[in-house]
This record gives structure tokens, C-alpha cells and sequence, in this order.
């Protein structure tokens, strides 16, 4: 116990997420009985019954008795004393993460811990699995919902997150940013949309506007799990298949092949490592500022360790040339989606681990520095719009674009940069040129063909030695900047 301890017996981290994945599992299991009894005799379950349809929830309680523990780390920490509290799912998935939040706040703070069941139930969608629904024959949607716990959408929201939760004396301040039902609504929209497992998607996650990247990553890939002692051994397909290391070429090409990855609004694919540095996913959100909302509202609840947007832009300055690189410093929010979460006159700040990693994987990969890597590499601020043809309002735009001091105009960059902002994740952005609308310079057809040809792949390779860099640095990368006056003590 250490002199900030409350002095009362309680369960150390280990012990604590042990309960909670058997507090899940007996709670998820005991749903799962009830709905395949109910589609098989119509037998509904009883109010005994359905009080076990619950989260457990993990209660942190700190009440401080000496010197108070000093911290520069930007996570694991408490901003006040008291009692926090939070509902978990899939314990057995994020027991890593939890053990990460709880180990400090015991052994630094002295914090106790707790695990009840909670007063939350776990709507019924949310243990199904593909394969096992248990709506079939004439049952209907709605009487699953007057026997058994729905997804109710007042108690799904982003208050902790956004600032907006409200303190009450009588209730715990909250713990961590998502509770259980807000995380597993995200888990099975990600499957919807990504058209992979939740499970599959890795901790460092590429963002793209094209599906040239994706066609690079994946001969990236290909060519890493060719690579006998190298750290990645398998990589998942939308659809759910999976080329893993050792597979015969033929075989492999074949999966490739038949991914149905065009059946999924934002195909996602995810190389896995052997080790626990974490893998690596990239994800095509296709263009516009509401699929890179989407994207992000979902995977935010995974914790990932970082995101970046390696895409397409117009170049808007005279001196920038097709192919050339733009290191977002900052961001020119005319997406207008995030308005009124995250208020306009909101500084989204450049976060300098990244921003220092991208610049050093352009250098690593193009061989250039100094002088040479600025004539092909400009940071500067990016404007993002939520109208692909903002060029016909130019005559509107042109001032304020010229008061941002504006270089290049996309339409997800500064929304992936304000959600990682908004929900803590730390982001970054580099992007290629491919057109100068300003300047007569638009994408013919066989222009445009040699430079996907030359700039892609190198712009891939560019992102994913950042991701390098960054895997060296999590104590800096998950950065104070991103924290809020009220924030919980996870990550």
C-alpha cells in the first residue's frame, strides 16, 4: 500500500480485469441462453433473469492521505479525488489497455479497486455473432425488443468526451471516455462498415482517399509476410480472410483476388505482428468529411495508438509541383461536421512526435534533406471542404483561403485531425499533390497515370516508416495537448 492508499482491501489490477472478463462472460452467455430459448419455445425470461443481462462495471475509488504523486504523463493520472466509474466490454480483448490505465493508478496513487455488476444492460445485438442470429422463422424484430435489452440511444453519446457530462455528488465522476454500450455500439458499426472483424483492426491506422494506397499497402504486405523472420504474420481481408505467412504465392494472389472488399463502404485491411508493437491498418474512407467522421467515431473506441491521413490534395501555391509532399500544420475547417462539437475557433494543434516522424520517414525514403526535401516537402495549413466543388464558389473563398495562408485543399484531413483532437487519439497528416486547380494544372488522364505510378507508392512508404518511428515513442506520443481540465484518468 502506498501512502496515498485508502487503507482498505482491494483488488489489484490483475485481479480486477480477471472479474470483469468473468462478470462478461456470465453475463453475455446467460443473453445468449434466453434468446435461444425464447426463438426456440417462446419461452421470454423472467425479471429474475434479465437482471443478468448486465455490464460489470469497474469502479477506481482515490482518497488521498499524504503527498499527492506527480505525473507528467498525460494518462493514468487523476485530476481530483474521488470515486470513478465506468462499464467495460470485451474485457478479454482490451485486458492490455486496462492493466496499462489501472497498474499506475494503483502503484503511483494508491487507488482502490472495485468490480460490481453493473445497472446497465447489454442490448441483445451485442451478443450475436455472424452465424448465430437468433432471429429466423417468423420471429420478429419486435418482440426480441419487449423481452429483451435494446440499444437505447439516449444512454449512446460522446458527453464524456465532448465535456458535456454533467457531475452529480451522488454518482462517480467518470473513468474513461466510452462506457460499455457506446463501445460496443462502435464495435459492430466497424464491422458494418470496415467489412472486418473489430478484433483484426491494429493500433496504427492509415487513412486514404484512394484505393491505389490500399493496392500498395497490400503488395507491401505480401512482400513482408514473404519475409521468413520478419515481424508480420498475417493479413486480413474485408470479408474476413486472411493470407498468413508461409502460404504459397498462388494461394495468396487467389484470396487477394476474391476479396469482396467493394461490398463495404470503407474496406479495411489489417497486417498483424508476432510480437506486441502492434500492426498496422489502413483504411479507405473514400472522400468527403462525414465517412472520415464515420470512420472515426468508431474506431476511436479501440484506443489506437495514432492515425494518419496519407491521401490526395490540390496544391494551391505556384512554387509546388504534382507529386509534391504537404505536412499538415494546420487545418482550414470549412467541413463544417464537426461545427458543433468542436466550435470553428477550436486551434486543432500539430503534434510535434508526429509531425517530426513524418518528416523524418520523407527524408528516410526520398534520401533527401535539408534544402532538396523542402523543394518536394511544405508544411503549411490545409483546408478541408464539404463540397467537392468548392472551386466554383472561388470568387467566395479565395480571400479567406488567402487569409489561412492556406497550400493545399482536401476534404478529410481536417476532419480526421479534429476527431483525433475531439476523442484523443493522436493524428497527423501528409498528403501528395495531384492537381493545382488554381494554376490550369488538373489530372489528365495520362498525366494522371504517371504519377499514381511514381508518387504512391513512395507516399505508402512514407506513412509507414512514421509508424516506425512513432512505435519508439508512446510515452511522448499520447501528449498532454489532447487532454481537457476534467478529463478521466484512462487513456
Amino acid at each position: 500500500m502506498t501512502p496515498n492508499s485508502i487503507g482498505r482491501d482491494t483488488l489489484t489490477p490483475e485481479q480486477a480485469v480477471d472479474r470483469l472478463e468473468r462478470l462478461h462472460a456470465t453475463a453475455c452467455n446467460a443473453l445468449r441462453d434466453a434468446l435461444a430459448r425464447f426463438t426456440a419455445s417462446g419461452i421470454p425470461p423472467t425479471a429474475e433473469e434479465r437482471r443478468r443481462f448486465r455490464y460489470p462495471e469497474l469502479r477506481v475509488d482515490w482518497r488521498p492521505s499524504g503527498t499527492v504523486h506527480f505525473t507528467r504523463r498525460a494518462w493514468a493520472k487523476f485530476q481530483v479525488p474521488g470515486l470513478y466509474a465506468t462499464t467495460v466490454t470485451q474485457p478479454a480483448f482490451f485486458r492490455r489497455y486496462l492493466l496499462e490505465q489501472l497498474r499506475p493508478l494503483v502503484e503511483e496513487f494508491g487507488a482502490a479497486i472495485e468490480v460490481r455488476v453493473s445497472e446497465q444492460e447489454i442490448p441483445y445485438p451485442f451478443v450475436t455473432e455472424e452465424g448465430d442470429e437468433f432471429i429466423h422463422g417468423d420471429l420478429s424484430v419486435a418482440e426480441l425488443a419487449h423481452h429483451f435489452p435494446t440499444p437505447v440511444l439516449i444512454s449512446v453519446g460522446d458527453e464524456v468526451a465532448d465535456g458535456t457530462w454533467i457531475f452529480e455528488k451522488s454518482r462517480p465522476r467518470p473513468l474513461a471516455l466510452f462506457d460499455a454500450v457506446r463501445v460496443d455500439f462502435s464495435l459492430r458499426r466497424l464491422t458494418h462498415y470496415t467489412g472486418t472483424d473489430w478484433r483484426t483492426i491494429q493500433p496504427w491506422i492509415l487513412f486514404t482517399n484512394y484505393q491505389r494506397y490500399v493496392d500498395q499497402f497490400l503488395a507491401w504486405a505480401m512482400e513482408e509476410l514473404r519475409q521468413p523472420d520478419g515481424p508480420y504474420v498475417e493479413l486480413v481481408l474485408p470479408g474476413g480472410t486472411v493470407v498468413r505467412r508461409g502460404d504459397a504465392s498462388e494461394d495468396a494472389a487467389a484470396v487477394l483476388a476474391a476479396a469482396p472488399w467493394h461490398r463495404f463502404q470503407m474496406p479495411t485491411y489489417s497486417v498483424r505482428r508476432s510480437d506486441d508493437r502492434g500492426g498496422i491498418t489502413i483504411c479507405n474512407i473514400g472522400v468527403g468529411p462525414s465517412n472520415a467522421k464515420n470512420a472515426t467515431d468508431h474506431l476511436a473506441v479501440l484506443r489506437p495508438h495514432c492515425w494518419l491521413m496519407i491521401g490526395h490534395c490540390g496544391g494551391l501555391r505556384q512554387s509546388q509541383t504534382i507529386g509534391d509532399y504537404v505536412l499538415a500544420h494546420g487545418y482550414m475547417r470549412r467541413d463544417r461536421i464537426l461545427d458543433d462539437l468542436v466550435p470553428p475557433e477550436v486551434p486543432v494543434p500539430a503534434l510535434a512526435e508526429v509531425q517530426m516522424a513524418l518528416q523524418e520517414a520523407a527524408a528516410r525514403v526520398t534520401g533527401e534533406r535539408g534544402d532538396a526535401l523542402k523543394r518536394r516537402l511544405r508544411t503549411g495549413t490545409v483546408v478541408s471542404y464539404d463540397d467537392r466543388n468548392w472551386e466554383l464558389r472561388w470568387s467566395q473563398e479565395r480571400q479567406r483561403i488567402s487569409h489561412g495562408r492556406a497550400i493545399a485543399v482536401d476534404m478529410e484531413s481536417a476532419t480526421l485531425a479534429t476527431q483525433g483532437y475531439r476523442l484523443r487519439v493522436p493524428y497527423g497528416t501528409l498528403l501528395c499533390v495531384s492537381d493545382k486547380p488554381l494554376h490550369g494544372e488538373i489530372k489528365l488522364p495520362g498525366a494522371a497515370t504517371r504519377f499514381y505510378q511514381r508518387a504512391v507508392g513512395e507516399h505508402l512508404q512514407i506513412g509507414l516508416e512514421a509508424i516506425d518511428l512513432l512505435r519508439s515513442e508512446l510515452a511522448s506520443l499520447h501528449s498532454r495537448k489532447l487532454r481537457s481540465f476534467d478529463e478521466p484518468p484512462f487513456r
